[in-house]
């Protein structure tokens, strides 16, 4: 990708944190924690997913893949942000913006697309769980997740081609903590209603239809669930749905309320507010949400560290 800039802007000045001077060292720490902990944590699902061979199912390959994207995801905007928790000069280049801005937006687009693909497996697995293993075979799986990046790239490529385009000739001062959409686009000394609607259509499209989609599965889902006649199946159908779903509200309610929201509601503090969230929080919850409340991988990651702490035994 070739970026032009002609203009005198070079670097971006991070300003998300400057309110509470007094206490970035100790958001230091707290983030510090939070992010060892997640790394650790989506460590442990993948490792355990991969090494335990009853874990080899459609829904736990998704499972990791998500762990994956995550920690990625935690990893292009959490470190610079620890940096700059310390620093006195809280700067990132032009380039180095864009870079940033397009593989957050890869990470968080296919992340999206994902959770859609998972709600299409959990939709197979409940309404026909006969062909299951046709309909979510091995390369299946794969295609889906391929889909997911390929669609994550093209969306992020043009989001991020259309903002870096625009002339930035005023003020470098980045109401945020990362290059995020909304502040670098209200750096920007003029853009077009045109690139304005194609960032929000774009916005709809990465959030709408994959929630559309995921609406569809479990309006399926919940009527298959219902001709259930016993109570326990009922019970053990719904509790296999309700980590997607709980994952599922956070990230698009987050999301929704960041990018499909009005220019005029724009509010630097808040958006600050809900970006630390699924930055640093929504990554910390989701393993424990999905992985580490659930018995069957508990039994895995048990068998697993006995393997591999005791293997004599």
């Amino acid at each position: 990708m070739e970026w032009t800039n002609d203009t005198m802007v070079r670097e971006f000045v991070f300003l998300g944190f400057s309110a509470l001077a007094g206490l970035q060292q100790l958001l230091f720490m707290v983030f510090l924690l939070v992010y060892l902990f997640t790394l650790g944590t989506n460590a442990i699902i993948m490792s355990t997913i991969v090494l335990d061979r009853a874990l080899h199912t459609p829904m736990y390959f998704f499972l990791s893949v998500l762990s994956c994207f995550e920690t990625c995801y935690t990893f292009v905007i959490v470190p610079k942000m620890l940096v700059d928790l310390l620093a006195q000069k809280k700067t990132i280049s032009f380039l180095g913006c864009a870079i940033q801005m397009f593989t957050f937006l890869f990470l968080g687009c296919s992340h999206s697309f994902l959770l859609a693909a998972m709600g299409y497996g959990r939709y197979v697995a409940i309404c026909n769980p006969l062909r299951y293993t046709v309909l979510m075979g091995h390369r299946v799986c794969l295609g889906l997740v391929a889909a997911a990046c390929a669609c994550g790239f093209t969306v992020a490529q043009i989001i991020t081609s259309l903002v870096f385009h625009l002339p930035f000739h005023s003020s470098n001062q980045l109401h945020h903590f990362f290059c995020d959409i909304s502040p670098v686009l209200k750096l920007a000394s003029h853009h077009s209603r045109l690139s304005q609607l194609v960032i929000f259509m774009l916005g709809v499209l990465v959030l709408v239809i994959p929630l559309l989609l995921i609406l569809v599965s479990y309006v399926r889902i919940i009527s298959a669930i219902l001709k259930i006649p016993s109570s326990v199946g009922r019970y053990k159908a719904f509790s296999t749905c309700a980590s997607h779903l709980i994952v599922v509200t956070v990230h698009y309610g987050c999301a929704s309320f960041i990018y499909l929201r009005p220019k005029s509601n724009y509010s630097s503090s808040q958006d600050t507010l809900i970006s630390v969230s699924y930055t640093i929080l929504t990554p910390l919850f989701n393993p424990m949400i999905y992985s580490l409340r659930n018995k069957e991988f508990i039994s895995a990651l048990q068998r697993t560290m006995s393997k591999t702490w005791f293997p004599l035994n």
